[in-house]
C-alpha cells in the first residue's frame, strides 16, 4: 500500500573486487537468518559506522518490519552479479515475491550499502497483441508494458483530455492482450484511499466543522504517550513523524493484514508505544498509519465512523454508486486480484486503519472524481490540491494528493497504490482537465508492479501532447 513498495535504497560508495563474492555469500546468508528471525538489531549490528549513522536501528526496524509484512520470509536466494563494481546482487524468493537484495561490504565485511528492489528477469514472452481497436500508440504503450505480466491480468484505464473520456480496458488470456470493457469493474485501488480521506477532511473544515491546525488528541478519552500532540494537517501531508505502520501491528497474517488491527490495537499504540520522529523539525515521512488515524479520528469527531463520513461526503456527492468500503455483497463484480504467481487471492479487508487503503471502486467513478476536480468552484477539494509542505523541489504535497510540477512547468496532482492482489495510479492536470487512471489485478509485491506506474504516466505525457 505504500506509495512506492520495496524500494529502500542508500549507497555509500565502496571499492570493491569481485574476488569478495564469497565474502559476499557469508554476508547474505547471515542476513537472511537474521531476517527471518525477526533479528533486526543483529543486522544493524552488521553495518559499518557510516551506514549506522545514516540508517539508525529505528528506520532499519521499520523498513524490515515493512518487507516483511509485504512480501515474508526469505526461502532461498542467489548471486546473480555484481552490480556498479560494489554491490552483489541476490534474486531473493520470499514468500510472496521475487526481489532484489543488493548488498555492499568494505574490508571488515561490515555492510557499507543496502538496498531492496524488485527483480526483473530479462525474459520476454511471446504474447499476441489483439489490442487493433484502440489508438496504435496507446495500444502499443499498454503492451510494452502488460507482455510479461500473467494470464488473467486486467488493467481498466480511463485517459481524460479536455475532460472527455476514453476507456481501455486489457485482459490477457491464454498469452493474448486482448481489449475487454471492464470500466465499471470493481478494484482495491489502495494509497488512492487516502485522497479520499483527505476530501473527507476538507469537506468538513469548509463546513467549519474542523480546522486542518486541531489536534486529533483532543478527541481521543487516552493521553497520547509523552503528551505527543498531532494536528489534522500532518496526517494528511504525512509530516507527523508517525512509522508506516504501528509497532504492534501484526505481521503474521500475510493473507489479509489490516483485517484485526482494531481500536483496541489503536489505544494501545497511542497510550503506551507512539513515538514521533520529526520532533524538531518537520519531514515528509509517508505513512499508513497517519492516514489511517486520520480516517479513525474523522469518524470519531463527527459521532460515527469514518466509513460512513466516506460515503456521504464523498461517494454520495460525487455520484460513486460503484464504490464501497468492503468487498462482502459485491464479489459478483470485483475483478479477482492476483498474487506474485498469477493465482486468486481473496480481497484485504481493513478495521480502524481503512482511511490509509481499504477503498474499492471503478474507473468510472474515479472518472467521476477526477471531474470534480475540474470544477473551479469546488472549494473542498481545492483545499485537498493545496501545497501545505515541500518535499523536494519538482514535488509538495496537499492533503493527499501529492504536487508534481512538470518539465513544462504545469501542476499535476498524483497518487498511486498497492495492496496484495492490486495496483494503481491516477495522475490530472486541472488546469488542462486531463488525466489518466490505471486500475490493474496486478499485485503490489510483483516485480513488474513499477509497469503500472509507466504506463500511467506515459500515457499522460501522450495526453498533453
Amino acid at each position: 500500500m505504500k506509495k512506492i513498495l520495496f524500494i529502500f535504497l542508500f549507497t555509500i560508495i565502496s571499492n570493491l573486487v569481485f574476488s569478495q563474492n564469497e565474502k559476499h555469500n557469508v554476508v547474505f546468508k547471515d542476513f537472511k537468518e537474521n531476517y527471518n528471525r525477526g533479528n533486526f538489531e543483529n543486522i544493524f549490528n552488521g553495518f559499518s559506522d557510516e551506514m549506522k549513522n545514516a540508517l539508525p536501528i529505528e528506520k532499519i526496524k521499520e523498513f524490515l518490519g515493512g518487507l516483511k509484512l509485504q512480501a515474508g520470509n526469505i526461502e532461498d536466494g542467489a548471486f546473480v552479479k555484481f552490480e556498479n563494481q560494489s554491490f552483489a546482487v541476490y534474486k531473493t524468493e520470499f514468500e510472496k515475491s521475487i526481489l532484489a537484495v543488493n548488498i555492499s561490504i568494505d574490508d571488515k565485511n561490515l555492510i557499507n550499502g543496502f538496498y531492496v528492489k524488485p527483480f526483473v528477469d530479462e525474459v520476454t514472452l511471446n504474447r499476441v497483441n489483439a489490442l487493433s481497436e484502440f489508438p496504435s500508440e496507446i495500444a502499443n504503450s499498454i503492451y510494452s508494458q502488460a507482455k510479461n505480466l500473467p494470464n488473467k491480468t486486467q488493467f481498466s484505464i480511463a485517459v481524460l483530455k479536455d475532460g472527455d473520456v476514453s476507456y481501455y480496458g486489457v485482459l490477457i488470456e491464454n498469452d493474448t492482450i486482448n481489449s475487454i470493457k471492464n470500466f465499471n469493474r470493481i478494484f482495491e485501488i489502495g494509497s488512492i484511499t487516502k485522497v479520499f480521506t483527505s476530501t473527507v477532511l476538507a469537506s468538513l473544515v469548509i463546513d467549519k466543522k474542523l480546522d486542518l491546525n486541531n489536534y486529533v488528541n483532543d478527541y481521543y478519552s487516552i493521553d497520547f504517550k509523552n503528551s505527543v500532540k498531532i494536528n489534522f494537517s500532518d496526517l494528511a501531508n504525512h509530516t507527523s513523524g508517525l512509522p508506516r505502520l504501528p509497532e504492534n501491528f501484526d505481521l503474521s497474517n500475510e493473507i489479509n493484514p489490516y483485517r484485526n488491527y482494531g481500536e483496541k490495537d489503536l489505544n494501545e499504540y497511542l497510550r503506551n508505544i507512539l513515538e514521533i520522529k520529526n520532533s524538531v523539525e518537520k519531514k515528509y515521512d509517508y505513512s499508513n498509519l497517519g492516514a489511517g488515524l486520520l480516517g479513525y479520528t474523522l469518524g470519531i469527531s463527527q459521532k460515527t465512523n469514518f466509513n460512513d463520513l466516506l460515503q456521504k461526503r464523498v461517494f454520495n456527492k460525487y455520484k460513486m454508486k460503484n464504490s464501497y468500503t468492503s468487498p462482502k455483497g459485491i464479489e459478483f463484480n470485483i475483478v479477482k486480484g492476483l498474487d506474485t504467481k498469477g493465482q486468486e487471492i481473496p480481497n484485504w479487508e481493513f478495521d480502524v486503519l481503512f482511511g490509509g487503503g481499504g477503498i474499492l471502486s471503478s474507473t468510472e467513478d474515479l472518472v467521476k472524481f477526477s471531474r470534480a476536480q475540474f470544477d473551479k468552484s469546488n472549494k473542498e477539494l481545492e483545499l485537498t490540491r493545496s501545497a501545505t509542505f515541500n518535499i523536494n523541489d519538482r514535488m509538495k504535497i496537499g492533503l493527499g494528493w501529492h504536487i508534481l510540477k512538470t518539465d513544462k512547468g504545469s501542476d499535476w496532482i498524483w497518487h498511486n497504490g498497492g495492496t496484495g492482489g492490486y495496483s494503481s495510479s491516477m495522475v490530472l492536470d486541472v488546469e488542462k482537465k486531463n488525466g489518466v487512471i490505471v486500475l490493474s489485478n496486478v499485485s503490489a509485491f510483483n516485480p513488474q508492479m513499477p509497469n503500472i506506474e509507466k504506463l500511467c504516466f506515459g500515457l499522460m505525457k501522450m495526453v498533453k501532447n
